[in-house]
């Protein structure tokens, strides 16, 4: 497949996601469709998403989820708490990354405060118009959703002070774009908290896509040596990636920690 076909897969599974949110009431991460003779089971044709534990809102604790609107959570497709390790603090300005419906954005514009701001970029118009709805919902003043790819962040340089991203930099099929916007939109100083899927060092691009889809965030992850490397040639220093949970044989749930230069 082409980059172009992969991004459409992707915009199509987070879609059908979105959907199943706003016209049911069912977790996506649950949702299995009619689908055409010619989809796969996991592929985007036929929105169906596997029930996995390593993913969605049982990772968000139960306060946290009390704190939102119903529709947030149940459209979590994250693999981690980037809230939780994103170490916020008041009057901050925070982005994040493929914000899907919100859940990050609204914690985060909690965490910050009246004074400080929390941004969401995603391209799923299905997603957006959710995101929206929630952040109506919840009654968040210091929130904006943004329409836009994580390779080209519709913001200027040097204006947030943190940058979360939720099982989302492994979708992209330009990882070394997504981490050089990271550095340009961070003033200096600034930080990422990031989960994302991540591969063991020994296993190979063969080996992850035999653990899982694209979509379904396994075959597109970087393994752990390669973000490493992704983020200092970005311009980071201080990083680190910590496995906290399994995902997929030899690959697992991660937080990404990094700072750009004061």
């Amino acid at each position: 497949m082409t980059e172009s076909d992969v991004r459409e897969q992707v915009r199509r599974r987070y879609a059908a996601a979105a959907t199943a949110v706003t016209t049911t009431s069912i977790n996506p991460l649950a949702v299995v469709d009619a689908a055409p003779a010619s989809c796969s089971p996991d592929s985007c044709c036929s929105g169906s998403v596997v029930v996995d534990e390593a993913f969605g809102a049982a990772l968000y604790g139960a306060d946290e989820q009390g704190e939102l609107p119903a529709a947030a959570v149940l459209a979590s497709l994250g693999c981690g708490n980037p809230t939780a390790v994103a170490d916020l603090r008041e009057g901050e300005t925070v982005l994040d990354l493929g914000s899907g419906g919100g859940i990050d954005v609204l914690l985060s514009a909690r965490r910050v405060g009246p004074t400080g701001y929390a941004y969401g970029v995603d391209m799923t118009d299905e997603m957006l118009a959710l995101a929206e709805a929630n952040r109506a919902e919840a009654g968040a003043t210091n929130v904006e959703f943004l329409k836009g790819t994580i390779e080209e962040v519709p913001l200027d340089a040097a204006s947030v002070d943190v940058v979360i991203s939720n099982c989302v930099i492994n979708l992209s099929t330009d990882k070394a774009a997504v981490l050089a916007e990271m550095f340009r939109v961070l003033r200096p100083g600034g930080r990422i908290g990031v989960s994302d899927v991540v591969a063991e060092d020994h296993l190979g691009p063969a080996d992850r896509a035999e653990r899982g889809s694209y979509v379904g965030c396994i075959a597109g992850a970087l393994s752990r040596a390669e973000y490493l490397e992704g983020l200092t040639a970005a311009g980071f220093v201080d990083a680190e990636v910590t496995f906290t949970h399994q995902a997929a044989p030899g690959m697992h749930s991660a937080i990404v920690r990094a700072v750009k230069p004061a």
